[in-house]
């Protein structure tokens, strides 16, 4: 099992950055395929970034595609991701997930373990 604890989101202008950071408990991070996804009010959670157990392999939807990256440290437990050039449409409450496993789902319903979210607004 893993706990998970989301950090770094807050405020910023169109075309700034934010780093968030996903923190993971127990000894065992490293096993676990690791996901960000976001959701805004009334809509699914939609996922944003996925990356496999030893950070080789990495995937994003388009939308963010060359603006955001996904990356890991294993030694550390902690997930981040760092977004770049941020738009109004970014805005939305930002989770980190995990399952174990090599393989990395695109749907929320392939992930097992859920942080509390951290809230990113991009204003215009």
């Amino acid at each position: 099992q893993v706990q998970l604890v989301e950090s770094g989101g807050g405020l910023v202008q169109a075309g700034g950055s934010l780093r968030l950071s996903c923190a993971a408990s127990g000894r065992t991070f490293s096993s676990y395929t690791m996901g960000w996804f976001r959701q805004t009010p009334g809509k699914e959670r939609e996922f944003v970034a996925g990356i496999d157990w030893s950070g080789s392999s990495t995937y994003y939807a388009d939308s963010v595609k060359g603006r955001f990256t996904i990356s890991r440290d294993n030694a550390g437990n902690k997930l981040y991701l760092r977004m770049n050039s941020l738009k109004p449409e970014d805005t939305a409450v930002y989770y980190c997930a995990a399952v174990g496993g090599s393989y990395v789902p695109r749907r929320a319903h392939g992930y097992n373990y859920w942080g509390q979210g951290t809230q990113v607004t991009v204003s215009s």
